[in-house]
């Protein structure tokens, strides 16, 4: 039986099911020795990895059958496209198209290898910030995380790229590219 992404989710949710996989991941599982560890009837333990094996994810052995969680990732919808209001802004449209490949709508998926990039990336994001004004630490994390977990990191390329100072624990932009005005009408 081939499950899918969604199948999968509701089967995962289960806190036993789950530790049944997991170790399947590692070795083949032993269920009554599996019961004894987690204090759960060694019944209920061989009913669940009895189902996980009917759901296609643990092979006749009771291993994890990676095969099969490949083949449900490869299920799952491919990424966002990035927010278009990211990607205004003073950016060529060469700039645009880079950003645009480490966006998943306004999230950040992936910090990118090259400097280059990276710093394409860090000056969209030191956008967030208003030049002249003063940020406690707690306010860099809270928007920084708004785009990615890691906050500390990239609060830690930011400062080293220049583009936020910090001292005793203020932070404030100091780099990054300005946005021209924009023309007025006549």
């Amino acid at each position: 039986m081939l499950i899918g992404p969604t199948e999968f989710l509701r089967i995962a949710v289960d806190p036993l099911r789950l530790a049944i996989l997991g170790r399947a991941a590692v070795a083949p599982v032993n269920p009554d020795a599996l019961a004894g560890e987690l204090g759960e009837d060694p019944r209920r333990v061989r009913r669940e990895a009895g189902r996980l094996a009917e759901a296609g994810l643990l092979g006749k052995d009771l291993r994890l059958d990676r095969a099969a969680l490949r083949r449900i990732a490869q299920e799952l919808p491919q990424a966002a496209p990035a927010d278009p209001a990211l990607l205004s802004g003073p950016w060529t449209p060469e700039e645009a198209r880079q950003l645009a490949q480490f966006f998943s709508g306004s999230r950040l998926v992936s910090l990118p290898a090259t400097h280059a990039k990276r710093r394409l990336v860090l000056e969209r994001l030191v956008q967030e910030f208003e030049p002249g004004l003063r940020y406690e630490e707690r306010e860099v994390n809270s928007i920084l995380q708004v785009f990615y977990p890691d906050h500390t990191t990239l609060r830690r390329y930011l400062v080293d790229e220049g583009l936020l100072t910090r001292a005793e624990g203020v932070y404030w932009r100091t780099g990054g590219r300005v946005e021209p005005p924009l023309a007025e009408e006549p």
